[in-house]
């Protein structure tokens, strides 16, 4: 993924100080020569240096990264740094030290499931949705990413994904008549079937869909769907409720894809700053 850009930089640089350091202008040491220093607290899959850097960069500090967006690195590993004037960096301090937890957190969390299910089944993918924080898509989608995990969906306007909700309109029998339309407008697409029990996902199966998504269905459940659906050549994700604890037993299912939320509600990483005198 690409850094974000630097519109949106400068945007929560305006956020946070929207007319300069209040107390370095104050102080009257703006012009000294420092040196700010981020480290990782703890071990973490690194996500946002980039951004962080450029923040610095974007105010007149020279930066460098140390860490790029994932690499796992162990406590007390250099992330990035940067020299220059104290004004720009205290004034940009707070918010690249912010992005970096929180982005490195979402990969971290996605990190630890890809982990958990890659353990007990090495070809499994782990795809996260386009549930993030509104405002955050871009950052959380180049999280997920640098954690190992790919992206399900990065919104509406990229995949075919039929609901429940979908197949209501249609009336009762609608669902292979939807499937069709959907193949006939979207060639070039998968047609992926979201159900919630056993019966609609072998109905979902023979009316054509090219992916079943399991809609929390218990691993003991999505391992019953698997055996029942063993001669069919589609593919099975499991979506819903999927975590670092329990990613191991969906691995052990027989799906090949596990869809899940849960990084974008991943703690944040601890980054350490500090900020002297060069």
């Amino acid at each position: 993924m690409q850094p974000l850009d630097d519109a949106t930089l400068l945007g929560l640089l305006k956020e946070d100080a929207p007319y300069g350091d209040l107390t370095t202008r104050s102080l009257g040491f703006g012009a000294a020569p420092g040196r700010l220093t981020m480290r990782a607290r703890g071990p973490m899959t690194v996500c946002g240096t980039e951004e962080a850097a450029r923040i610095l960069t974007l105010l007149g500090a020279r930066a460098e990264i140390a860490a790029p967006s994932g690499t796992a690195v162990p406590a007390g590993t250099v992330l990035a740094e940067a020299t220059g004037p104290a004004e720009p960096l205290f004034l940009g301090w707070k918010v690249a030290q912010t992005l970096t937890e929180w982005a490195s957190g979402l990969a971290t969390g996605a990190a630890a499931i890809v982990g958990a299910a890659r353990a007990v089944a090495p070809g499994i993918g782990v795809a996260c949705t386009r549930k993030a924080v509104p405002g955050t898509r871009a950052l959380s989608l180049k999280a997920v990413l640098a954690g190992g995990a790919e992206i399900h969906r990065t919104g509406l306007s990229d995949t075919v994904l039929l609901f429940p909700e979908h197949r209501a309109f249609g009336g009762p029998e609608a669902l292979a008549a939807q499937i069709g339309m959907l193949r006939l407008a979207c060639p070039e697409r998968r047609v992926v079937v979201e159900v919630k029990t056993l019966a609609e996902a072998e109905t979902a199966a023979e009316a054509g869909a090219d992916v079943l998504q399991l809609e929390k269905f218990p691993p003991e459940e999505a391992a019953a769907a698997a055996r029942a659906l063993a001669g069919w050549t589609g593919c099975l994700a499991a979506a819903g409720g999927i975590t670092p604890e329990n990613a191991a037993a969906y691995a052990a299912t027989g799906m090949q894809v596990l869809v899940t939320s849960a990084p974008y509600y991943a703690k944040p990483a601890d980054v350490s700053v500090t900020l002297a005198p060069a």
